[in-house]
């Protein structure tokens, strides 16, 4: 089943355009590293049908690996939307976390209630190097919320994404990630035959990459 859905949601962010896969032209992220894949799952919110079904994955699993959830919380900003669609279809509580400490008012790092000690399933869109994520996991934990895990509907699967999530002691559960994303994009000739090793490496390497 989580083939099924993984590959579906590949399919689906493809065909909206919310991946785009370009080799030969590559990105450059804010950290300077060159990518030849740009994710931008924002796209989805647009498009009800794939809005839909990625919040009905995230619902169903977060059903199945946590039935015990109290709340959800969503990352900023990209995952507030996400976590806020979830947390509609579960009928519980949604927080969210800012990437930093509000600067007026009441200076709040989280937005909204649940009370203390609730267990939390974090929301993210897109998960890189999970620093980001996991800066919001330790706001909440600060704040006295119990996190269960972390949902995202991507993930790039880098190594240091995965030594990150393991150090820190959080597991994350993604609908999608890189592998099943070029698998389909091969099958389906979204990229040519000679770049699926490239494409391969760079996840591997991304710092290097194009280098």
């Amino acid at each position: 089943m989580e083939n099924v859905v993984a590959k579906k949601v590949a399919s689906l962010l493809l065909d909206i355009k919310a991946i785009k896969i370009r080799p030969d032209q590559p990105f450059t992220w804010a950290s300077g590293w060159k990518s030849p894949i740009y994710c931008d799952n924002r796209i989805s919110l647009s498009h009800p049908t794939v809005r839909t079904y990625i919040k009905q994955a995230l619902a169903m699993k977060i059903q199945e690996l946590y039935p015990e959830v109290d709340a959800i919380a969503g990352v900023a900003t990209a995952g507030i939307p996400q976590g806020a669609l979830v947390a509609d279809a579960l009928n519980i509580p949604l927080l969210y976390v800012r990437s930093k400490p509000k600067g007026h008012g009441m200076t709040n790092m989280i937005e909204g209630e649940a009370p203390k000690g609730s267990k939390v399933v974090v929301i993210e869109d897109l998960v890189s190097t999970g620093g980001s994520s996991l800066k919001a996991v330790d706001a909440l934990k600060e704040a006295g919320y119990e996190v269960m895990g972390m949902m995202a509907i991507f993930t790039y699967g880098f190594p240091v994404a995965t030594q990150n999530f393991e150090d820190a002691g959080v597991t994350l559960h993604t609908l999608s990630n890189y592998q099943h994303l070029i698998e389909l994009a091969h099958e389906n000739k979204y990229i040519a035959e000679d770049t699926v090793d490239s494409l391969k490496k760079w996840r591997e390497s991304p710092d290097t990459w194009g280098q």
